[in-house]
């Protein structure tokens, strides 16, 4: 066997504070609006690196969205992956998780010749974590969810992978190829390299890729490939805090302090 390939699946997402929905088409408003890589992305990052680290691995990134996210993806090229496939193309917006993770399979077929494909857990504007577990479907490859830790083994090429259970812990083998979904929080990312930060964004580090260079079925992409609707959309009601000003010197206000204390207990 050769060196591992790896393929981790990014999301570019919009900062939190700053997520918006446009009530007219009920979708994310992108305009305007700041884009980070999704925050549990960044944990799956980390293990694919450090397995890098271990083995030599190829780590590619494959993620879907318009060209303007290609400046969030060379992040990951200046932390230490290796190339960057984009899926951008109008025919895939509006697409849910159904939709998503049959365009990203298809794109990682086309990459061909992957051992492990990582993910976040769960994406911080959608947070279904759908996503893992329907990739793995589409690509017919077993999967472990919420792994903490990973062991490689390339002598039996599998994969053991530890998540943490209600009282401990689990581990579970699976062959290569395989999915893996990365808990958030179970590592700490690394920062960016800035020795090949310049590298990382030179021209011939992104492909992209259109629907019609992959061999997709159109009605399974985008918005009509996506049974998920959205009929309504609701503002959820703030409850006010009851504000409580004390006056008087530090005992009184210690009195009356006591006093709302014990009358709520």
């Amino acid at each position: 066997m050769g060196d591992l390939h790896i393929v981790v699946c990014v999301k570019v997402v919009p900062k939190p504070e700053e997520i918006r929905v446009d009530p007219e088409t009920r979708m994310l408003m992108r305009e305007g609006v700041r884009s980070e890589i999704n925050p549990p992305d960044m944990n799956a990052l980390e293990l694919a690196l450090t397995l890098k680290d271990q083995f030599g691995a190829r780590v590619d990134i494959l993620s879907m969205g318009p060209p303007s996210f290609e400046t969030n993806l060379r992040v990951a090229l200046a932390m230490g992956c290796d190339h960057i496939y984009l899926l951008s193309d109008h025919a895939f917006s509006g697409a849910d998780t159904l939709a998503t993770t049959y365009s990203l399979a298809k794109g990682i077929e086309k990459i061909t010749g992957i051992d492990i494909v990582i993910l976040g857990e769960e994406s911080s504007d959608g947070a279904t974590g759908q996503v893992p577990p329907g990739l793995a479907e589409w690509l017919d490859m077993p999967a472990i969810t919420m792994v903490t830790d990973v062991d490689v083994n390339l002598d039996r090429w599998v994969v053991q992978g530890k998540r943490e259970i209600k009282g401990g812990y689990e581990i579970l083998e699976v062959s290569c190829p395989c999915v893996l979904s990365v808990k958030t929080a179970a590592n700490e990312p690394r920062f960016i390299d800035f020795s090949i930060k310049s590298w990382a964004f030179e021209d011939g580090r992104v492909t992209v890729w259109g629907a019609s260079d992959l061999d997709v079925e159109e009605e399974y992409i985008g918005l009509s490939g996506s049974p998920t609707i959205v009929s309504d959309l609701a503002e959820a009601s703030v409850r006010a805090r009851k504000n409580i000003f004390l006056d008087g010197d530090p005992v009184e206000i210690a009195s009356q302090l006591a006093n709302i204390i014990q009358s709520v207990l």
